[in-house]
């Protein structure tokens, strides 16, 4: 399998980097190349990878059976169109594309040509997330932040699209329900899309998610709690650092440890929570620290992308992942546009 990448800016050197070393050590998989609208940077990274520079996306087709695609996100219908009616399966980075009509056209493509598409959101990777998974059982409440610092690279698209689609993409894949309600509001600063917004997505299972995303913050945070039932718990995950923590509630036979150092620590983490424990009954607090894999997101989900082609698999993140969570930014992006008058 062939397999390029369109679009070298700063997330596509990461991809190549990661497909040249995948190409390395699996059998049956060939880096091709790297195609770019900029001249100058596509020759600097075929002289740092050493890898062929396609001159133009014709020529990338006839070369490759897979693309990703990692340009900015108002060329990614565009790119994506012209690859899928020449028979290759593609890799886009997150969102899918800018409107629904868009990404509704590629999967129309995609399904007619019998093609894969897989969406780049990175999150359903991440170690953290991996590393509670035995835990989530059914969510009702959840709680996200997204805080970045500006970058001219992204003033394209709004915040919703440029980073709060992430979480958004993440709360549809933990609550399996429909969308009852969304609520939203936001802000411009510094660009002429939205730099700051914040969303309460209330679904029809009784289950409620908090999204906060901006792209004007002088730290960086990538955080995500949620409560569950079925089993109870409360997980905690920082997307920056890996960690995460969970909190769930257990019989006395039960608890996560039977080491008597590990318990000590553990119960004066759960002394932070007061005097919980009192009203729990036959039940006890059990504080786990997950065991969180080494695992380089971006690598993992390009394995599963050529997985998918390889094995003929569902991907990962499906086209119409991709759309759902598009949908539902369009959905806050209008709430925000309908309560703030000064956007328009």
């Amino acid at each position: 399998m062939r397999i390029g990448v369109a679009g070298v800016g700063k997330l596509g050197e990461y991809h190549t980097g990661i497909l040249k070393d995948i190409a390395s050590s699996v059998q049956d998989v060939e880096f091709s190349g790297v195609f770019d609208m900029s001249r100058e940077r596509l020759e600097e990274i075929g002289r740092k990878y050493s890898v062929r520079c396609f001159s133009s996306l014709e020529e990338m087709a006839a070369s490759c059976d897979a693309v990703v695609i990692a340009t900015t996100t108002s060329s990614h219908f565009e790119i994506a169109r012209q690859l899928l009616k020449a028979g290759l399966s593609l890799f886009i980075e997150k969102p899918i594309t800018t409107t629904l009509e868009e990404a509704d056209d590629l999967i129309r493509l995609e399904h007619e040509k019998g093609l894969t598409i897989q969406v780049g959101h990175i999150e359903r990777f991440n170690p953290a997330l991996l590393a509670v998974e035995p835990y989530v059982g059914e969510p009702m409440y959840i709680q996200a932040e997204r805080l970045s610092g500006f970058s001219k690279r992204v003033t394209d698209v709004s915040v919703v699209l440029d980073l709060m689609i992430h979480d958004i993409d993440l709360v549809l894949s933990l609550i399996r329900s429909d969308i009852k309600s969304i609520a939203a509001s936001g802000v411009k600063v510094f660009s002429n899309e939205l730099d700051m917004a914040t969303a309460r997505i209330e679904f029809e299972n009784g289950a409620i998610a908090n999204v906060t995303a901006s792209r004007l913050s002088r730290s960086r945070m990538r955080k995500l709690r949620f409560f569950s039932r079925n089993p109870k718990c409360y997980a905690s995950m920082d997307f920056t650092n890996g960690k995460s923590e969970v909190f769930r509630l257990v019989k006395q036979d039960q608890l996560s440890s039977k080491n008597p150092i590990k318990n000590f620590a553990s119960k004066k983490i759960l002394e932070q929570f007061g005097e919980i424990q009192g009203s729990l009954k036959d039940l006890v607090l059990d504080y786990v620290s997950p065991d969180v894999p080494k695992v380089n997101a971006l690598k993992l989900e390009l394995e599963h992308f050529i997985d998918a082609l390889r094995n003929g698999r569902p991907a990962v993140v499906t086209s119409a992942d991709g759309r759902r969570a598009l949908m539902v930014a369009d959905r806050i992006t209008e709430e925000i546009r309908k309560n703030t008058a000064d956007l328009d």
